[in-house]
């Protein structure tokens, strides 16, 4: 098959989908910064935020009808998708529409991951897809979903599972583990086990979920009306319908990896606050993994408008600058010096203090002479004159912020009893 011809195989499968994306989990390993945001409205890279990922993913592949499963503490991801993802032509079929837990079939909130497909079943049937894309909305990559769908068709699947090699003591307990023949068919697949199974020659590595799927829809619907009468059932597809239908049907995985290496590819789970930082803090690198100027896949998201970031006075004593570090519009270095962090907009930071190897989140305002060091600090914070975070993790604990096991300090509003900022 040539380029051209591909190329059109691929854009007529992309027309012929519906992607739903699952964006209602709260990400409790996240603590205090995912008390007032669902997981996926939480900040990330300077200016987006984690469903902007699988978002931009879906228009850069094509899909352009989209559905966003919300539920735990959606407004600030609902108003997000208003703002930033509601301008697409509904003319021509195209939208980004939100979908949130509202008791649609048998009264309840969703109760799982194919709970929340099932109650929105309805709506599927409405828009009449030849296949459904079932999108994670808490994990950061950059992936051409149109790779998956060519595949999946060429194998003549009923479903397949997008995954990739993780090492095995990253994946017990966390993630769901599958094995797959020569061929690429899953022989099996159990949901966080303990002791995962080994890929074949490769034994310190076994090949994870990574929560995307593709069904062809019929099927889809098969499955999740079957489940949702099972009243034994978790309604999840990691737990439920994934095992139950290996070996009866064609699965199949899809690993994930670079076009170019042939490697893995880029892929961060930021559902821990260590998690969190360190993706962050790979993106002030000179040569990132995470491509973010990359014009032939953007990621798209709701912006302010912003001035400029600005830099002022250049003294000795009191230089405003910044080394190693990202900085968003709105951002004011006073006389203040940043190393190997990142701010987001509307940050201001006052005259001799120091930030270093830290991540900033939206208008937080720290104080003269404060020196703060390995943080994550949340939106809305005003950090007091001469406050030192970072430096001494017994005190830190002391004032209650949380310390993490590889001594990360998040501090939020809550945490230094101001009041929480409404724009989470």
């Amino acid at each position: 098959m040539n380029t051209q011809k591909d190329s059109r195989f691929v854009s007529r499968l992309t027309r012929e989908t519906l992607a739903l994306v699952l964006a209602g989990g709260r990400g409790s390993r996240l603590y205090e910064l995912t008390d007032w945001r669902a997981k996926p409205a939480v900040p990330f890279g300077g200016k987006f935020r984690i469903i902007d990922f699988p978002l931009s993913n879906c228009i850069n592949s094509g899909i352009r009808r989209v559905g966003v499963l919300t539920q735990y503490k959606a407004h600030s991801l609902i108003r997000h998708l208003v703002r930033g993802w509601s301008r697409f032509d509904s003319e021509l079929d195209e939208f980004v529409e939100i979908l949130p837990a509202s008791q649609r079939a048998g009264g309840e909130w969703y109760q799982g991951t194919a709970d929340a497909v099932y109650q929105n079943i309805d709506i599927m049937r409405a828009h009449k897809p030849k296949y459904v894309l079932i999108l994670s909305g808490d994990h950061i990559y950059k992936m051409d979903y149109g790779n998956m769908m060519a595949l999946h068709v060429e194998n003549r699947a009923d479903m397949t599972v997008s995954c990739l090699e993780v090492p095995i003591e990253e994946a017990a307990g966390a993630y769901g583990v599958l094995t797959a023949d020569e061929s690429g068919r899953i022989v099996e697949f159990n949901e966080k086990p303990a002791v995962p199974t080994p890929i074949p020659g490769q034994p310190g590595h076994c090949l994870a979920s990574m929560g995307n799927y593709l069904f062809n829809t019929e099927f889809l619907y098969e499955q999740i009306i079957k489940d949702a009468d099972d009243p034994k059932s978790a309604h999840d597809f990691g737990n439920n319908i994934i095992p139950s239908i290996i070996g009866k049907y064609q699965v199949y995985a899809h690993p994930f990896r670079d076009k170019d290496t042939d490697k893995r590819a880029y892929w961060r789970d930021v559902g821990t606050l260590d998690a969190f930082w360190e993706a962050n803090m790979e993106l002030v690198n000179v040569s990132p993994e995470l491509n973010l100027y990359d014009r032939d896949w953007p990621i798209l998201t709701h912006q302010a408008q912003l001035p400029p970031a600005k830099f002022v006075f250049d003294l000795d004593d009191r230089r405003g600058m910044a080394v190693d570090s990202m900085v968003s519009g709105g951002c004011i270095i006073s006389g203040a010096q940043l190393k190997r962090s990142l701010l987001f907009s509307n940050v201001k930071i006052h005259s001799y203090a120091e930030v270093v190897d830290s991540v900033i989140l939206p208008d937080v305002e720290i104080g003269q002479h404060a020196r703060i060091n390995k943080a994550i600090i949340d939106r809305g914070c005003t950090l007091e004159e001469s406050m030192v975070i970072g430096e001494d993790h017994e005190a830190d604990k002391k004032r209650g912020f949380r310390v993490t096991e590889q001594g990360v300090v998040l501090v939020t509003p809550d945490m230094l009893n101001q009041p929480t900022h409404a724009q989470r």
